[in-house]
């Protein structure tokens, strides 16, 4: 039999549309490897991993049913992809770009510079329309629709036995070192989950998509559920959006919202692709101005965290999060804005939190919209949210704090939005952090004044040039793409995401 091809899976935990699967022939040793530092990075938590571990038994059977089970093995991922090379003689190893975070970069650039050294031919395929050393914007989405025309990749159905593997023990959250986390009402990390979620969202649930994605009373149901997959792998972009076009040709009176649905999935690449070519965009301000401007403040942390701000939406909304490990997109915003602007906290610290609670964790999505939501790109409009008019926008009955703030069960709706002026505020509920209108008008004032500074805005323009949506690309004229960009450096396109 032939040397097999070492398939690398990372967060690609699926069979269907993977490319470097279909790329590396019927004889591949199919593996992935638990690495414990990467568990003990800020941005990592118990319940990412018990979802993550879920999905890799579920991806163990689909493969065992094929011919060949997962090889798992734990440690560090250069240590363990020689052992396996030595052992299996595989002299290559295909796998998919990965845009992670800070530290899975430096990884693959150390399995890089340890492949090139041992003769290992490491190939790595796109899963999706971001762009591995891209030169420019121009042009981009044209060349993510025609990775989307180019349909999936052929499903492997057979694969030839290399070895026989044993049912190697997948270790719990605590022996990876991870802090308890208990999360009841996570979603379920496997492929038929995965897949019940995608039928059932474009066969029902996405006649509510537009007008339920924004209130967390109804978002649950509306939006499509699909993110944690997604980030994962279990779900590739290709497959959902085959899957959008054949359910809107099939139902053509839900072509509005399976539309709106699209241009989030386009979204998702345009937001990942702003990391791929900044992957500093986590760790430093987009836009220098900002540096060293917020402070820390660990009272108003904790509160934020603990959801005990005394604003009642602000913490419904956080202990919500805390419960299910998801909130509706509008509402993450509104929780980042709050963070940063009101509490005056640095985005570096509490995004690290919520990328820790976010069960669907995608690190170029999110760290381009903790710089986004706290001002700190120099492109795009400032969002600083009223959080007492988001909860009676969103949660005008009080519903959803009622039910996630039970110090608040009891009191009437005229204080429930503002309890501190109830004529008795309850006594188990914390007085607010800040005036929310005070606060808000400050930050106002620093951001503006920021904004004012000699040079700002020609900073600004260089940081639009490499990062900004092309607007011809998303469906509008080129000639008024170029004045608008001449106009005003921030990105329109990016303000049609409803937050």
């Amino acid at each position: 039999m032939e040397n097999p091809v070492l398939v690398w899976f990372k967060r690609d935990l699926r069979l269907a549309d993977h490319p470097a699967l279909a790329a590396s022939g019927p004889v591949v040793l199919p593996v992935y490897i638990i690495e414990p530092e990467y568990w003990r990075q800020p941005d990592t938590s118990a319940r990412q991993w018990e979802f993550t571990r879920e999905a890799l038994v579920s991806l163990r059977a689909a493969l065992a049913a094929r011919g060949q089970p997962l090889v798992i093995r734990q440690g560090d991922a250069v240590s363990e992809l020689a052992r396996l090379c030595t052992r299996y003689r595989i002299t290559r190893i295909t796998s998919h770009e990965e845009t992670g975070n800070g530290w899975t970069y430096a990884r693959d650039r150390r399995v890089a510079a340890w492949a090139r050294a041992h003769g290992i031919d490491w190939q790595e395929l796109p899963q999706c329309a971001v762009v591995r050393r891209l030169k420019s914007r121009d042009g981009w989405q044209r060349a993510r629709n025609r990775f989307i025309r180019a349909g999936m990749a052929p499903e492997v159905t057979a694969l030839a036995p290399v070895c026989t593997v044993e049912d190697t023990h997948l270790p719990g959250a605590r022996a990876l070192g991870l802090a308890p986390d208990p999360c009841p009402h996570r979603q379920t990390g496997s492929h038929k989950t995965a897949r019940i979620t995608l039928e059932g969202f474009l066969a029902r649930r996405v006649e509510g998509y537009r007008h339920g994605m924004s209130s967390p009373l109804s978002a649950e149901r509306a939006c499509s559920r699909l993110s944690p997959y997604i980030a994962l792998g279990l779900l590739s972009v290709r497959e959902v959006e085959l899957a959008r076009q054949h359910s809107r040709h099939a139902r053509t009176d839900l072509a509005t919202p399976l539309n709106s649905f699209a241009k989030r999935l386009a979204w998702r690449d345009h937001f990942i692709q702003k990391l791929e070519d900044e992957p500093d965009l986590e760790h430093r301000c987009l836009h220098p101005a900002h540096e060293r401007l917020r402070e820390s403040d660990a009272a108003r942390l904790g509160a934020w965290v603990n959801g005990e701000t005394g604003l009642p939406f602000v913490d419904a909304c956080m202990r919500y999060l805390r419960a299910t490990g998801w909130l509706n997109f509008r509402m993450r915003a509104m929780l980042m804005s709050f963070a940063s602007y009101h509490l005056w906290l640095d985005w570096r610290v509490t995004g690290a939190h919520l990328a820790r609670r976010f069960t669907d964790y995608e690190p170029g999505i999110h760290w381009s919209q903790c710089q986004m939501q706290s001002g700190t790109t120099g492109i795009n409009t400032l969002r600083i949210y009223n959080p007492v008019k988001q909860g009676l926008d969103q949660d005008p009955e009080g519903r959803f704090i009622r039910a996630w703030l039970p110090e608040l069960r009891d009191l009437p709706l005229r204080h429930l939005h503002t309890p501190w002026t109830a004529p008795s505020p309850p006594p188990r509920y914390p007085a607010p952090v800040v005036d929310p209108l005070e606060a808000g008008r400050r930050a106002r004032e620093v951001m503006w004044g920021v904004r004012a500074q000699p040079g700002f805005h020609d900073t600004a323009a260089r940081i639009a040039r490499k990062h900004a949506s092309r607007a011809r690309d998303s469906h509008r004229g080129s000639a008024a793409a170029m004045r608008a960009r001449r106009r005003d450096t921030g990105d329109p396109a990016q303000l049609s995401l409803d937050f």
